[in-house]
């Protein structure tokens, strides 16, 4: 009997320097939070919000 345990990774950045607010900003990383890495490019490329750039950097 083989169990897979699937393991979870957390990943985190950190911005700084970057002249945006932290609403505009949160906006667009909640709508990526907790999805997949190819879901979240996706994601990114798509939505029409200034912020999707500068979170699509890191």
């Amino acid at each position: 009997m083989i169990r897979i345990i699937k393991k979870k990774v957390e990943v985190s950045a950190l911005g700084q320097h970057i002249c945006m607010s932290a609403h505009k900003a949160r906006r667009v990383i909640d709508q990526i939070r907790g999805r997949s890495y190819e879901e979240t490019l996706m994601i990114l490329e798509l939505m029409p919000y200034r912020a999707c750039y500068p979170i699509f950097q890191f």
